[in-house]
């Protein structure tokens, strides 16, 4: 079963006490604090891992808690800092906030890491309090508490090549002779209920990953049939490959159906429309089919679309449509885009937290931990503390990314809740 959104509760280890401790050793007689720090505790670390290719085992498993810091001993002795914990998810994750349903990361890369919940501080023992004026410090500090969060995991399908097309016009049929894949096929509609993933060889160490994504019918944009689904999943796509039923034997009419489907495209994201198409002309060996074909071609080859006429049932014209997938897809350049309105500044050093830029309603948005704690650290009534606010935020490049989405001076940028009026 392909499963691709999961909902988990995160919580890193409590940093270890500080210990309260005084030197008792015989000779020793002035004495004096001892007691050592506690340990942190252990983060919560995302693994971007090729190997999976669903969120199943998060299914079964909703809760998370990384191993807490040990507290801090006498004789000024460190507590022992907890062990983080990895947890492994496939490339292509979005993980988001539950509660604001925010974006946190994007997991596309193989590899990649993220420190999703950080691991609390451990507490400093008494001896680090001890002055010339205040010789014997009989308090220590407290371990902080771990982050704890509630995120959903949602699997974008990483695909080079997304078969489209309305229910049952051989999606999964098309699917199957391409490549390996093995698809549940059957004469009705919504066969195909979840993606199905198929590796084409093209010989010579080259090929491409195709998806049969399921059917799609008008007013998916607004979520109806499988709607989101569907359209989560093609967002992930380079290419795009239309298939049509040219015998409109369901007395649907091909062309109408073609500019019905790039609709629901541009409704739910307009950059979905600007993916390459190629159309697959199937059915061919209905003989509906061969009096349709040329108003098919003549339309959308003025439009600038390529139409290969096939036939799923006879394999006719499948490896010619084959290398006009491989020589287009040769063509396109760039990554996987998820189109959201939002950049993420990706920070230096692995340990940092990363800042959310975005746009949304015509506002613009600064979110993230790191921003959160600097805000609150910030006080606004003196010029020093706010400079250094300011000062933070330039460098760390929220200012040019405000700019690139668009602000101009006297807008409004809300950061962590709080509006501010921007000035260039």
């Amino acid at each position: 079963m392909f499963i691709d959104i999961a909902k988990i509760n995160l919580e890193a280890g409590k940093g270890g006490n500080g210990a309260v401790a005084f030197r008792r050793e015989k000779y020793e007689p002035s004495g004096g604090p001892y007691g050592g720090d506690g340990g942190d505790g252990g983060d919560i670390i995302l693994l971007a891992d090729e190997g999976l290719r669903t969120l199943m085992d998060f299914r079964y498993k909703l809760h998370y808690k990384a191993e807490s810091g040990e507290d801090g001993r006498t004789k000024r002795q460190f507590g022992k800092s907890g062990e983080d914990m990895i947890l492994k998810v496939p490339v292509g994750t979005l993980v988001k906030d539950e509660d604001t349903g925010n974006l946190i990361v994007d997991m596309k890369s193989p590899g990649q890491t993220f420190v999703i919940a950080r691991g609390g501080r451990g507490g400093k023992g008494n001896a680090r309090f001890a002055t010339a004026t205040r010789q014997a410090p009989r308090f220590a500090q407290p371990g902080t508490r771990g982050e704890e969060r509630k995120v959903v995991l949602e699997l974008k399908l990483i695909a080079d090549v997304g078969l489209i097309g309305f229910p049952n016009v051989g999606k999964s049929t098309i699917l199957s002779i391409l490549s390996e894949a093995k698809p549940k096929i059957a004469n009705y509609h919504f066969t195909t209920l979840r993606p199905n993933l198929g590796v084409v060889s093209m010989g010579a160490g080259e090929s491409f990953v195709i998806a049969d994504i399921p059917g799609l019918i008008e007013g998916a944009h607004k979520g109806i049939g499988l709607g989101h689904d569907f359209l989560r999943h093609v967002e992930r796509t380079k290419v795009l490959v239309h298939v049509l039923d040219a015998s409109g034997l369901e007395g649907r009419d091909p062309l109408e159906d073609f500019h019905s489907i790039n609709e629901e495209l541009a409704r739910y994201n307009p950059k979905l429309s600007e993916k390459p198409q190629i159309i697959a002309a199937n059915k061919m060996d209905i003989p509906q089919a061969e009096e349709r074909i040329e108003d098919i071609r003549r339309e959308l080859e003025t439009e600038g679309y390529r139409v290969f006429p096939v036939s799923a049932a006879t394999t006719m014209g499948m490896d010619e449509l084959r290398y006009g997938i491989y020589e287009l897809l040769s063509k396109v350049e760039g990554d996987y885009d998820t189109f959201d309105d939002k950049v993420i500044i990706t920070p230096e050093q692995p340990d940092e937290e990363a800042i959310i830029v975005r746009k949304e309603d015509g506002k613009f948005i600064v979110e993230g931990s790191f921003i959160e704690r600097l805000l609150e650290s910030t006080n606004f009534d003196n010029m020093d503390s706010l400079r250094y606010f300011q000062n933070v935020i330039r460098e760390k490049g929220v200012e040019d990314e405000l700019e690139d989405l668009g602000i101009t001076e006297g807008d409004s940028v809300f950061v962590c809740g709080h509006e501010f009026e921007y000035f260039a």
